[in-house]
């Protein structure tokens, strides 16, 4: 399963918050750090806080951190969270696209049991293993509820 830039700029900015579950983070730090786009990064942002993966805090000293323990996270749960936009391919489309091989397909069947396979072996993995470490190499801090 091929993951989108969306995923992709989400689980780098979740395993940074992972190592610092405690700290309050901004879309610039976080897109500076990895060298990706901040707009984008703001869509993920949005998009993760709505699946209460992460919560954000307006005003002075505003950000986003984890929402829930990075123990308590798993990465299975946040890949269906940022790919619930974008179908594996167009038979999956919420409304059935327009395939014109869906009548006869053999392939869709196999394709759905392979993704939930995948997604299956991500919900084994927690956000807390894969814990991007703080730029100073320090071990990441439990998170206190």
């Amino acid at each position: 399963m091929r993951l989108t830039s969306f995923t992709d700029f989400g689980l780098r900015a979740l395993m940074r918050l992972a190592g610092e579950p405690e700290r309050i983070f901004t879309t610039d730090e976080i897109a500076r750090e990895f060298e990706i786009s901040r707009n984008h990064l703001t869509k993920v942002i949005r998009q993760l806080a709505a699946a209460g993966i992460i919560a954000t805090h307006r005003g002075a000293g505003g950000g986003f951190r984890l929402a829930r323990s990075p123990h308590d996270i798993s990465i299975g749960e946040i890949v269906r969270a940022l790919e619930a936009r974008q179908a594996l391919v167009e038979c999956f489309r919420s409304d059935g696209g327009a395939c014109a091989l869906t009548p006869r397909c053999r392939l869709r069947s196999r394709l759905r049991v392979a993704r939930e396979a995948f997604l299956r072996e991500l919900d084994g993995t927690t956000l807390a293993e894969c814990a991007y470490p703080a730029r100073d190499g320090s071990p990441p801090v439990p998170f206190a509820a």
